[in-house]
């Protein structure tokens, strides 16, 4: 069996199943940038028309949000 190597950057479709959010989220939020009290955008790279997400800053992306086993952890109110 032969070992297929990791892309790099990942399609906007690949992108969010990497993450597992929507698409639609993908696309706010590289319109919308960074605003205030909304999830942070995973920086992407634009060549031409095409939007691509390169692998190593969405693994970093979501390394920023903290892992936690309850909601009450975070101060969060359910």
């Amino acid at each position: 069996m032969q070992n297929t190597p990791q892309k790099s950057t990942l399609t906007e479709i690949e992108a969010a199943a990497y993450i597992n959010m929507s698409r639609s989220f993908l696309r706010h939020a590289r319109i919308d940038g960074n605003r205030e009290n909304r999830t942070p955008a995973p920086k992407f790279i634009k060549i031409g028309r095409a939007v691509r997400y390169p692998r190593d800053e969405l693994d970093r992306w979501l390394s920023q949000f903290p892992r936690q086993s309850h909601l009450y952890e975070s101060g969060q109110k359910i």
